[in-house]
Parts: C-alpha cells; sequence; structure tokens
C-alpha cells in the first residue's frame, strides 16, 4: 500500500456501512470530508469502540510509541507481525477501523513515471479497513502521540500486479466484530490474519497522475482513464 487514499464521503455514510446500531459519539463533523487526496499525517475520520458507543475521531494517519523518537511513523502495520511486535504492543488492544472510499497504488509501466491506479468496491460501498490507534477515550482531549495505521496484507490474484501489499478489509459482520471490546484478542489476529475480503471483491483502473502533487483535491481527481479491470476477470491492469 502506497500510502494515498480517499475518504470523500460523510461519517453517517461509513457509520450505514458498518450497520452498528449503537448511538454514535461524533467528534468529526457531519459535512462530507472531501478528502479526495489524503496522504500520510492527514487527520482523517477514525471509528473505534468508546464504551457501548461507536465513536468518530479526526486522528492522524500514522503512529509510532512515545520511545521510537529515532524514526518515522509508520503509517501501515503488516499482519504478519502486529499482534506480537513490540513496536505496536501497545495499541493492539486499540482496534479500530478507517472506513475509506478507495487508495491507490503506482505501477511502473515504463516512461519517466509510474501510472497510478485506483482501486475501490467493484459495487463502490465503502471499504472497511482493520486499523489501530491511539486515540480520544471519554473525556479525555486528542493529544500529541495520538495516530493510527492501517493493518496491510500480501495482495493475492490479479491486484499483486500492481502492488505485493494491500489493506486487510473487512465484511461489515466482521467489523463489527473487530471493534468490539468483548472479541478475544486471539480471534481479532484471527480475523485480520484470515478472513479479509477477496480480491474479486475489487476493480481498479488508471487515473490522472496530478493525484501525485498532495495539494490536488477534487473528484476529477478519482475519475477512471481507460479500462476498469475487475479482480475476477485474471487480468493484468
Amino acid at each position: 500500500m502506497c500510502g494515498r487514499l480517499s475518504q470523500y464521503r460523510g461519517i453517517h455514510d461509513f457509520v450505514a456501512a458498518l450497520s452498528i446500531p449503537n448511538a454514535l459519539l461524533n467528534y468529526a463533523g457531519d459535512q462530507p470530508l472531501a478528502r479526495y487526496n489524503a496522504a500520510p499525517t492527514t487527520q482523517l475520520a477514525l471509528f473505534h469502540r468508546d464504551g457501548e458507543y461507536l465513536r468518530a475521531d479526526m486522528v492522524r494517519w500514522g503512529w509510532r510509541p512515545h520511545w521510537a523518537r529515532d524514526r518515522a511513523a509508520p503509517i501501515n502495520a503488516r499482519v504478519e507481525k502486529v499482534a506480537h511486535g513490540p513496536f505496536f504492543k501497545a495499541i493492539w488492544p486499540h482496534r479500530a477501523i478507517i472506513a475509506i472510499d478507495n487508495w491507490f497504488e503506482w505501477v511502473y509501466e515504463g516512461g519517466p513515471k509510474k501510472q497510478p491506479y485506483l482501486i475501490r468496491h467493484r459495487d463502490c460501498t465503502p471499504i472497511l479497513c482493520a486499523a489501530l490507534g491511539q486515540y480520544p477515550i471519554g473525556e479525555h482531549e486528542p493529544g500529541e502521540h495520538d495516530g493510527f495505521v492501517i493493518i496491510t496484507a500480501d495482495s493475492a490474484g490479479g491486484m499483486v500486479d500492481i502492488h505485493d501489499r494491500r489493506p486487510v478489509t473487512l465484511s461489515p459482520e466482521l467489523a463489527r466484530e473487530w471493534l468490539d471490546p468483548g472479541t478475544p484478542k486471539e480471534r481479532a489476529e484471527q480475523i485480520v490474519l484470515l478472513q479479509d475480503e477477496p480480491t474479486d471483491a475489487f476493480e481498479w483502473f488508471k487515473v490522472n497522475r496530478a493525484i501525485g502533487n498532495v495539494r490536488n483535491q477534487g473528484p476529477d481527481l478519482i475519475e477512471p482513464i481507460g479500462q476498469i479491470t475487475g479482480g475476477d476477470e485474471k487480468g493484468n491492469p
């Protein structure tokens, strides 16, 4: 996962995709988020549980433990290591969902510049990505060390032709189980290791190279250029 995504719908669209009946504590606002070209360190809407409630906060994309000041804050965590490695030990119990509209990857196809591709659900529904984070709970105010990482896994099928890593994305049912504080840690690890969505749930296509400039925003950045390739078509992008 190359580190660029879109989160342009409103909070309530993402809540509807999660289908959680609990009351929402919404600290992210009611307006469309309009982040068509979100890069690391961007404040994004993150869902997590706060007691019996589903809660949405604006949280920075990227996190590192307080003792790791000698390195940049990672934006992703490899699913193979995240549950047992020391780096993410402090936030492994703090499960979250980052709901997105799509993400981007860059592919070398010859020529001086890589070609950006957009990856989204084939039915264009929100994508529910497994995440971990440090974020406000209860009456605590947002802190300078707050942040989140997206859990990633090996790509599979045709998607490997775009990039060898992809976010771990979950069905609404599994996303609710992932968020549930009552889900044992062992079960949570099993969910992200073994039960992410299949490649054929997605499609991908070329988009304008303007996406490479983080200052560029707007719906024109997510318009397809050329053929749309689906994961069940066994074709290269």
